[in-house]
Formats: C-alpha cells, sequence, structure tokens
C-alpha cells in the first residue's frame, strides 16, 4: 500500500511542462517577482529610492506583451507609452541574463537582438519564470519565418495569377506567333487571328497571284 501511494503521488504530482509545450501566447503581464526586484534594486540607491522606484513602479503595473503568429510586441507607460515591436524574421540572437537578485527571485530577462546595428537589445522581455522555454520558442518562430520567406521558386521566376495571368500570356503569345507569321512572309490560310478580306487580296496582288 505504502508503494502504491507514493507512486500515485509522484504521477499525480506537479510537473513541469516540456518546453516544446510552451505557450508564449499566455504571457501578457510580467510576473509579480520583478516588483519586488524593482524595489530592492532602487533601495540600493538609497537616498535616491522615489526618483528611481517610482517609474520602475509604473512601468510594473503598465507592461503589457503580446506574441502572435507575426512576432512579438511590448508596451508601458502613462503619459508617454511606448511601444516596440518585432516580427520573428528580424530577429538575429536572443541572449537570457540572471544578475544576483534575480537569481534569489527565480526571475530572467530575455534579449532580442535584430541585425540593426545596435550594440544593445532591441527589446528586453523581463519578469519572465521561464526563460529558456521562451527562447526556444522565439528561435522556432524566428526559424520558421525565415524559412517561409526563402520557399520560392527555385527558377526565379515570378508566379502568375490563375485568375488573370493566363489569358494575358496567351494573347502575348498569339501576338508573337502572328508578327512572326507576318515577317517570315508565310501564309495565313490557317490563322487564329481575324484579316480584313482586302488586305489578304492586296497580299495576293503583290505576289503575282490571280487578280480579283
Amino acid at each position: 500500500m505504502d508503494g502504491h501511494d507514493e507512486n500515485a503521488d509522484l504521477d499525480s504530482g506537479p510537473d513541469t511542462p516540456p518546453e516544446c509545450d510552451f505557450d508564449a501566447r499566455a504571457i501578457q503581464r510580467p510576473c509579480e517577482e520583478l516588483l519586488t526586484y524593482y524595489t530592492i534594486v532602487s533601495a540600493c540607491t538609497l537616498v535616491l529610492f522615489p526618483i528611481v522606484f517610482i517609474p520602475h513602479y509604473f512601468k510594473y503595473h503598465t507592461l503589457r506583451y503580446h506574441f502572435d503568429d507575426e512576432g512579438v510586441s511590448m508596451s508601458w507607460g502613462i503619459l508617454f507609452k511606448r511601444e516596440t515591436y518585432l516580427t520573428y524574421r528580424r530577429i538575429q540572437d536572443i541572449h537570457v541574463t540572471r544578475n544576483i537578485i534575480q537569481r534569489w527571485l527565480g526571475l530572467a530577462t530575455v534579449g532580442i537582438q535584430t541585425a540593426s546595428g545596435s550594440s544593445g537589445m532591441e527589446m528586453s522581455i523581463e519578469g519572465i519564470k521561464n526563460p529558456e522555454g521562451l527562447r526556444d520558442y522565439l528561435y522556432m518562430q524566428m526559424r520558421g519565418a525565415r524559412g517561409e520567406r526563402t520557399s520560392v521558386p527555385a527558377t526565379g521566376t515570378e508566379t502568375v495569377s490563375p485568375e488573370t495571368g493566363p489569358d494575358v500570356v496567351t494573347e502575348i503569345l498569339i501576338e508573337i506567333r502572328d508578327e512572326v507569321k507576318r515577317l517570315a512572309g508565310a501564309p495565313h490560310g490557317r490563322s487564329d487571328s481575324v484579316h480584313d478580306p482586302a488586305d489578304s487580296n492586296a497580299h495576293t496582288d503583290e505576289r503575282g497571284g490571280v487578280e480579283s
């Protein structure tokens, strides 16, 4: 009975979801420990605590994340709202950083770098409990976006619209065929083009045929 109960407890206990099942769309707000982190960092400034803490306090309460099929956005601010949006195909590298206080609180910052030429991070996602899962998710989306962008025909030819493209191409080919026949002096007995009878008689006379 005791062994059976232990196995049941192990099976029913809370397990960490695998990273492949990580859902970044569920991340809309930073975790509550981020405000604690801001408080500790601001307290380290001693007399400057109010000046440093107040902006971080409002940032925590207004910070929002949004992940969609195209990219990720981050916004915060009350009087002056700041918003950053990055598409997955622009992502160049992803960094996970933790300082001593963040490790103690179980937090991390996921920094996203693009190919814009800037040495700093284009976006820093703070207050994340599972940074490795988010990093793997962003890498997967980044590679998928680049794969879709590079999946073009190997011939490099332009794709013709199925609604109007074939008709236009057919008309151009017919015009080229008729023009080649006219220049080569080929007979026009069988042609898809409509000819004026007067023009046909004129051509017959020039070739020395029977006059009408």
